[in-house]
């Protein structure tokens, strides 16, 4: 029998030496198996992955996330150097939009909303565009788009009607998401 450091004999010294060599395999095997936990993650995140034209005749560059679908419409993102645009294409039924025409947006979680002039040209095809400068330090109102979750965009007509687009909870997470990944990247086009 061996006597440990208080005096007290064990019995069984293999079974102590064979058990703390088990809880270290697994201490080991637990730590190198961790970096495999990271393919488990949620694959929901949106990747940055952006269409890019470049202007044959003036060389600039053009940015697009391409279009997302939203119930009752559609977004595409683009941004070139001078300016940022979110043009909504809202599908259904004809409808007419103007420089008068604006958009209430509504933000999870909160009662205040966002009011936005339409930036576009007069049309009747249901076109959209909330248009920003792009410039280095993101707007307010661009920089509010990207880091709150939407939760429904009201529409005014020419013909003072409303037409409302609701954001589904799924599709929350990647417009913010897009619209953030091409603010960041339309930033480097000002430097160029």
């Amino acid at each position: 029998m061996q006597c440990s450091a208080t005096g007290a004999t064990n019995p069984y010294p293999k079974q102590s030496f064979l058990h703390n060599y088990i809880i270290m395999v697994r201490i080991l095997l637990l730590w190198m198996l961790a970096p495999f936990s990271l393919l488990a993650q949620d694959t929901a995140v949106v990747h940055c992955k952006l269409h890019s034209e470049t202007d044959p005749f003036t060389k600039e560059i053009k940015l697009s996330t391409g279009f997302l679908s939203l119930s009752g419409g559609a977004v595409t993102i683009d941004a070139t150097t001078p300016e940022v645009d979110l043009l909504f294409a809202l599908t259904g039924r004809e409808v007419c939009f103007d420089n008068n025409s604006t958009a209430f947006i509504f933000f999870e979680g909160t009662k205040t909303k966002l009011t936005i002039r339409n930036g576009g040209t007069m049309n009747c095809e249901g076109l959209f565009h909330f248009i920003f400068k792009n410039t280095a330090a993101t707007q307010t109102n661009l920089n509010k788009l990207a880091t709150q979750k939407i939760n429904r965009i009201v529409f005014t007509t020419t013909g003072k009607a409303e037409l409302t687009i609701i954001v589904k909870p799924e599709m929350q997470d990647p417009l913010m998401q897009h619209i953030q990944c091409l603010v960041d990247e339309a930033k480097k086009l000002i430097k160029q």
